[in-house]
């Protein structure tokens, strides 16, 4: 920033100064947000007090029209020497500026074109900025410095000030949706000895007065299920996970997460408490759009609508139309990274068969799957926590929903089997040895649990990439804060 933009504004913040006034007062008289002041315009008869953030400033000789905005929007003021005095007049307008904060006190009237405005016969400054606002100046065009700098990105836009508006109601809505159904909310640690519930690579951190490192939580499984074993039988936590994987359109390190738990309950009936959930979440964040009074989003130009049944895929059935390779039959790595190789995906060497079923299964069904639906029936090598079909031993109880090219959540009937979980883990063991980072890890002190007995459960997680779905848009653009790279350019 040129240096004399920075004088300038601290000259101004001087002769504030001089002129007797606390630049950065801690007290703010306020009688209304300015919205309300609007709406009850009619009924306000005496002198009130507005705050707000200067927006937009025209002197006119004596006078002088302003814009101040809070929250609730903005409102007009018109100050004059006559109103407010000629040096009290002369020392606004010549140091007050758009994005400085003012208290103003005054009656409200309407000007000759019909605009409610507060007549100003007082002011204070509240706060004195010391930077140009972006948008009456040069603008920021660069999405990476939008991001960075995102509270200027919510000043200037509106549409990006709604976001998180809409990002608290979907949030709230899933908090509800399981509160009026009996599942209690809890809070576990983001801190585990071992990370466990998903596949992902882990961040670590030490512990000081413990002496010893811990991960911080890539899910919220593994404890939650602790307590199903303690004889809670609806729970849910919505938390901040942990991944130390890549950025791109559907991925950050760090997201907010909700799983639900619940007991004596079957996959059927998690699809079905699962859809409904996905739809009131819809409605109450984006609304009905049309005449029928459908639920509709948009991606890529496509109508994307959440309010009919979503329907059911087959993974194996999904996989052998679009591969011939049956999944019910004894298939090796060798003949995945053929296919692999035939169909141009990338894999690394030390992939294993799960994996390599994933890769393959992401660069051809998952691009087909548009409108909401349900991916079921997972092979059993990509779901090291979920329970086995009992009539397909090859594939487990596992349901995901799915849409515009998306996978949107995650859903199993639950392994309780202490056993069988120890061979499960043990088989991830060998593909981290083999080295997938991203296998999941032998976690003792889970399958200990295990051992004095779980209830049958399902279990659903979610992120909130359904919420950037419903928004159309990247992941990191729905985070009011993300992570960034350095930014190396000079200040």
């Amino acid at each position: 920033m040129r240096k004399d933009i920075i004088k300038t504004k601290l000259d101004k913040l001087e002769n504030l100064k001089r002129a007797g006034m606390e630049v950065y007062p801690e007290k703010v008289e306020r009688s209304f947000a300015n919205r309300k002041a609007l709406d009850k315009f009619d009924n306000i008869k005496d002198k009130i007090f507005l705050a707000g953030r200067i927006r937009s400033l025209r002197p006119m000789g004596k006078s002088a029209f302003t814009h101040i905005e809070d929250e609730s929007g903005k409102i007009q003021l018109f100050l004059s020497e006559k109103n407010i005095g000629k040096e009290k007049y002369k020392l606004f307008v010549k140091n007050i500026e758009i994005g400085d904060f003012i208290q103003a006190e005054g009656k409200l009237f309407k000007t000759k074109t019909g605009e409610k405005t507060l007549e100003v016969n007082d002011w204070k400054i509240l706060s004195k900025n010391m930077r140009p606002i972006p948008a009456e100046y040069y603008g920021i065009k660069d999405t990476e410095e939008l991001l960075r700098k995102r509270y200027l990105d919510i000043l200037i836009n509106p549409e990006t000030k709604e976001i998180f508006k809409k990002k608290n109601v979907f949030w709230q809505t899933v908090r509800n949706f399981l509160s009026e159904r009996g599942f209690l909310e809890t809070q576990t640690p983001v801190l585990e000895n071992v990370p466990g519930g998903a596949e992902a690579r882990p961040f670590i951190t030490r512990h000081n007065i413990l002496n010893r490192d811990f991960y911080l939580r890539i899910s919220l499984e593994l404890p939650l299920k602790k307590l199903l074993i303690g004889g809670y039988e609806k729970v849910f936590e919505i938390g901040r996970v942990f991944r130390n994987e890549g950025i791109d359109r559907e991925h950050l390190q760090e997201f907010d997460h909700m799983e639900f738990y619940w007991a004596y309950a079957n996959m059927e009936e998690g699809m079905k408490l699962t859809e409904k959930m996905f739809k009131v979440i819809a409605k109450n964040v984006v609304g009905n759009k049309n005449k029928e009074n459908k639920i509709i989003t948009e991606y890529k130009k496509q109508e994307i609508i959440w309010s009919e049944d979503f329907p059911r895929l087959d993974y194996f059935e999904e996989f052998k139309k679009e591969t011939g390779i049956d999944l019910n039959e004894d298939v090796s790595v060798e003949d995945l990274k053929k296919k692999a190789d035939e169909l141009k995906i990338e894999y690394k060497n030390s992939y294993g068969k799960g994996r390599m079923i994933d890769a393959i299964y992401k660069k051809t069904i998952r691009q087909k799957l548009i409108q909401p639906c349900f991916l079921i029936g997972h092979p059993i090598e990509v779901s090291p926590l979920a329970k086995k079909d009992s009539h397909n031993s090859k594939k487990v109880l596992r349901f995901q929903p799915v849409a515009c090219q998306s996978e949107l959540g995650n859903g199993f009937s639950e392994l309780n089997n202490p056993l069988e979980q120890r061979k499960r883990f043990e088989e991830q063991v060998k593909l981290r040895k083999a080295g997938d980072k991203e296998a999941q890890m032998m976690s003792e002190d889970f399958i200990e649990a295990l051992e004095y007995g779980m209830p049958p459960a399902v279990g659903f997680g979610m992120s909130e990439r359904l919420f950037a779905i419903l928004m159309n848009k990247p992941v990191r653009e729905t985070v009011i804060f993300p992570p960034m790279r350095e930014n190396k350019k000079s200040q």
